[in-house]
């Protein structure tokens, strides 16, 4: 762990201030024309009285879209206690009370997709389809979250005579979530419905640089009927942060964003007696072996390492070609140069902008890095201009090739549309450059081999492993399993380690002795559940 000291140098350094707070300057004089992101504390939305607010841009044109308030501590210090009072009583209703509005929220959310599909492309960026496909996989959480009363029943067993064990899940209580800018719906989603629906308050604080969809999704909770206080949405950066860390109501964190931020509040949460999950950077790597399936290899790889323009913790981002396989790699140059940059909202765009001008700053020096360092820049997205978008933050794919694992380029996840290539001789060799990186959320391998398949899941040091499928996201009857440097705290997101993380054990031994029993009339009604 870190010790005090060095957590305060984290705390202090630029890169950790740019990773909790947006690279926009804050307003001190927000202008009136422009509309404002309410907070939603205690079940309404209220208009913040800071007097700090932080500019959301659309990435594809630079125009201010909203201004997102940095919550005072006295507006946080409600939300915190909102949920606090509120939990006395929700904790108290009935599984099926809490399922029912579960399958409430679910249908709201369907209805509503598009809505939250428009709020996601104007302030995150990605392709209205691509938005569609962020609010479905949200969904597949929430409907999941449904099956609540089969996933919190706990064991029993009869130990002895007349005496009986038996275990309960108990909700935990005020629990918070911090996402990221990335998946402005489906991370608020692996969050807030499971918590609710086990019996938890929730305190999520959603990006700054697109909280709409959050807002959208507060909304259709109140309209399913989830009452006051149970779920509260605050805005801000750092200072929120650390509200939330430090907070005594506050008992679990679940975090999804950068390496920096997300061991700096590991680090302060877990030293606040706080359960905490993080998950953090990625460098997923895709082998390629001779024998896979050529067409639908590229296919695969091009969509998983351009998609959402590369702003995906679970993006191919790092190819390894084994042998022969290396001569594919002009075919997938070409099929890279037919995706189309645009505006989210053009009906033609397969990829958008990336979040900021920093952002796009940030993943031009990689590249120049890996150029400078040796590799090969056979695709330069570099430059481009999109027609009625010329002030966007936009760069085409991009491939390096010859990348080694010592430049920069491989070392840091790019987060953009870029794709570096290694080689390798055999498939021995590929999985020990996996195993070497640091990070383990996800891999994948293209072959039509099942020998290696096998091999590869077996030998490989990854949490999510794919087999000719590039992008190994289980769906929420499994978990989010993502591994080593890309995971602080040991309980992953959503399904069964999902409940695990927002619940505590209890047991309990009871001892009923059968020569105590009384004869009782018996009754003939149907029971019910009331």
């Amino acid at each position: 762990m870190l010790s005090y000291s060095a957590m305060r140098r984290v705390a202090a350094s630029p890169a950790f201030k740019r990773a909790l707070s947006t690279s926009r300057p804050a307003l001190y004089a927000a202008q009136a024309s422009i509309p404002r992101t309410k907070l939603f504390i205690n079940g309404e939305f209220i208009d913040s009285k800071t007097n700090k607010w932080i500019e959301l841009k659309n990435p594809a044109t630079n125009e201010v879209v909203t201004l997102v308030p940095e919550a005072t501590p006295e507006e946080l210090k409600y939300a915190a206690d909102s949920a606090a009072e509120a939990f006395k009583t929700w904790k108290k209703t009935s599984i099926l009370h809490r399922q029912r509005k579960m399958l409430d929220l679910q249908l709201l959310i369907r209805d509503n997709m598009d809505r939250i599909a428009h709020s996601i492309t104007l302030e995150q960026g990605k392709t209205l389809a691509d938005a569609r496909g962020d609010v479905l996989r949200g969904l597949q959480v929430v409907e999941a979250a449904c099956a609540i009363p089969h996933m919190l029943m706990g064991d029993t067993l009869e130990v002895a005579t007349d005496m009986d064990t038996y275990t309960i899940r108990e909700p935990l209580g005020v629990v918070a979530g911090i996402t990221p800018f990335n998946f402005p719906a489906m991370i608020p989603l692996w969050m807030f419905p499971l918590a609710n629906v086990i019996g938890n308050t929730c305190i999520i604080k959603p990006s700054e640089k697109d909280p709409g969809a959050t807002m959208i999704l507060a909304e259709l909770a109140q309209k399913a009927g989830i009452p006051a206080g149970v779920l509260n949405i605050v805005h801000g950066a750092k200072d929120t942060v650390n509200f939330i860390c430090d907070n005594e109501h506050i008992k679990a964190i679940s975090f999804v964003g950068s390496d920096q931020a997300g061991q700096y509040i590991h680090e302060r949460g877990s030293r606040n007696g706080k359960r905490v999950q993080a998950n953090l950077g990625a460098k997923n790597h895709g082998i390629i072996m001779p024998d896979a399936n050529k067409n639908h290899t590229l296919n695969q790889l091009t969509g998983a390492a351009f998609g959402a323009a590369g702003q995906r913790c679970m993006a191919l981002s790092t190819v390894v070609f084994v042998g022969q396989a290396k001569e594919w790699l002009p075919e997938l140059v070409e099929r890279a140069k037919q995706l189309k940059v645009s505006s989210g909202f053009e009906a033609d765009a397969d990829l958008g902008p990336l979040i900021s001008p920093e952002s796009l700053q940030r993943v031009e020096r990689l590249i120049a890095s890996g150029v400078k360092e040796g590799a090969e820049l056979v695709l330069d997205g570099r430059g481009i201009k999109v027609q009625k978008y010329e002030k966007g933050n936009f760069i085409g794919p991009s491939i390096l090739t010859n990348v080694k694992t010592n430049m920069e380029c491989y070392r840091e996840e790019i987060f953009g549309p870029v794709l570096v290539c290694l080689n390798a001789e055999t498939l021995d060799e590929a999985i020990d450059i996996i195993n070497k990186n640091p990070y383990g959320n996800g891999t994948a391998i293209f072959t039509q081999s099942g020998a290696t398949a096998r091999k590869f899941a077996n030998e490989v040091d990854a949490g999510q492993v794919g087999i000719n499928v590039p992008i190994p996201v289980p769906l929420p009857m499994f978990s989010f399993t993502g591994s080593r440097g890309s995971i602080r705290g040991d309980v992953n997101f959503y399904g069964k380690s999902g409940v695990s993380f927002y619940t505590s054990t209890k047991t309990v031994t009871a001892l009923w002795r059968h020569e105590d029993a009384d004869s009782t009339r018996a009754t003939v009604n149907m029971p019910t559940m009331k």
